[in-house]
């Protein structure tokens, strides 16, 4: 089992040596708006799961995950060339990208947000000329005039 910091330095070093392989030597246009955003190694450091995200070329274009996937798996070889070169390690970690999920989560927790906002504003605007039910002050002492009137009805 290896040192948790070198697995951490070497999953570090992977994502470098990857997204600077897919940025300027591997010549597919379907990674031209591909980014790596983390890497994991196991333990062993025999497998790395590199994460990627695929952004559109517009706002609105939709992002080609499916072709940045297949590209991705046809560069496997190559990339984990670079790989091997770049970290000098015994055993080459064998390379498995998995699409990050962070930005379409980020994106359903911004909406999430935005609905309770419009949801603070519509009760903020029905509260704002409302008044309690009954007394302003329930616990308030009363006043001597009105205990003299409440004791000459009971007579």
């Amino acid at each position: 089992m290896a040192d948790p910091a070198r697995a951490r330095r070497l999953s570090k070093r992977i994502s470098q040596i990857v997204a600077s392989a897919i940025e300027h030597e591997i010549k597919d246009p379907r990674l031209s708006y591909v980014t790596i955003t983390d890497t994991k190694v196991t333990a062993d450091l025999h497998d790395a799961t590199v994460y990627y995200t695929v952004l559109g070329e517009s706002l609105e274009a939709a992002p080609d995950f499916a072709g940045a996937a297949a590209a991705l798996d046809s560069a496997r070889g190559v990339l984990r060339s670079k790989v091997g070169q770049g970290t000098g390690v015994r055993f080459t970690p064998t390379l498995t990208f998995v699409a990050d999920k962070v930005p379409e989560t980020a994106q359903h927790i911004e909406d999430l947000l935005a609905k309770a906002r419009e949801a603070d504003a519509e009760v903020a605007r029905r509260s704002a000329g409302a008044q309690h039910a009954g007394d302003p002050d329930p616990y308030r002492a009363p006043r001597e005039d009105e205990e003299d009137a409440e004791d000459g009805e009971e007579e």
